[in-house]
């Protein structure tokens, strides 16, 4: 008679047994989903902080985040990256120092490294990185910094070779064109630049920088003329204001002090630097 009995508690604890068991299993389950959501939203912030964020803000992320995670890689890339972008090319060296040295590291770490050292100022030691890259990368980021690290050197063959390489390897060249010009008006070939800065702003007729370089060639060959590119009238007064100041240089001051007049009618506002070269000039300063 106690047999129904006996047998209804041992159904009643395999079952209460399965139940806990099945607690469990979904307890661990969910334990694993929410880790993965966990990874999937630091990963996310993590590009939201290298991308969009503000760079002094992403730095602070980091670092705190390093701090959390010391053996973290990921996070010191992050680090280094967010230091570069914040201006902090000098801070970000001894990151990219920890990531290059760990066997995490990519040709794309190298690169970046390279790059910061160039920011730093440290020549010689970019040149050491690049020299590690395998010479099977041939990237756009690899030539620009080859190019950038000959130029240094002052080896013009072999950074024109660079850079031309690099143009090729780009659908936006402005910016790799202005630096091959600029690189070009240091050597004293202004026509050479010339035509390289009139390139890049085809390409990029938003760059001012290469707008300003190109008038500084055009300058430098006495050419006064203002370049005809797609400029505002706030830009036209300041190219106006680089080309008086080239002619100035180059003992033209008549010149000069017409454009410097010009350039002060241009501009839209009160234009306070042409303001007061034209009066230094004026004053015989």
């Amino acid at each position: 008679m106690r047999h129904p009995l006996l047998l209804s508690v041992c159904l009643g604890g395999t079952l209460l047994l399965a139940a806990c068991d099945q607690d469990k299993q979904t307890a661990e389950e969910v334990a694993r989903s929410m880790k993965d959501v966990n990874v999937i939203d630091e990963s996310n912030l993590n590009d939201i902080m290298l991308t969009v964020a503000d760079p002094n803000e992403a730095v602070i992320y980091f670092k705190r985040a390093v701090a959390d995670n010391p053996n973290r890689i990921d996070l010191k890339r992050g680090l280094a990256k967010s230091q570069v972008r914040a201006k902090e090319a000098t801070a970000s060296l001894p990151n990219w120092e920890a990531v290059v040295a760990s066997d995490q590291a990519t040709n794309t770490d190298r690169l970046d490294y390279a790059s910061a050292l160039i920011r730093a100022g440290k020549w010689d030691k970019a040149e050491t990185v690049l020299d590690t890259i395998p010479p099977t990368v041939e990237s756009f980021e690899r030539y620009r910094l080859e190019a950038m690290v000959a130029d240094s050197e002052k080896n013009w063959k072999k950074a024109d070779s660079f850079y031309s390489t690099a143009v090729d390897l780009t659908t936006k060249p402005a910016g790799i064109l202005n630096n091959w010009g600029y690189s070009k008006l240091s050597r004293g070939d202004y026509k050479g630049a010339e035509k390289l800065f009139a390139e890049a702003v085809a390409y990029d007729p938003k760059l001012f920088t290469a707008k300003n370089n190109l008038v500084l060639a055009r300058g430098a060959q006495r050419n006064y003329e203002i370049p005809i590119v797609p400029m505002n009238q706030s830009e036209r007064a300041m190219l106006l204001h680089t080309m008086a100041l080239t002619a100035i240089k180059q003992n033209d001051v008549a010149t000069g002090k017409g454009l410097l007049k010009e350039s002060i009618e241009t501009h839209p506002q009160h234009f306070e630097a042409a303001v007061r070269s034209l009066n230094a000039l004026e004053e015989g300063v």
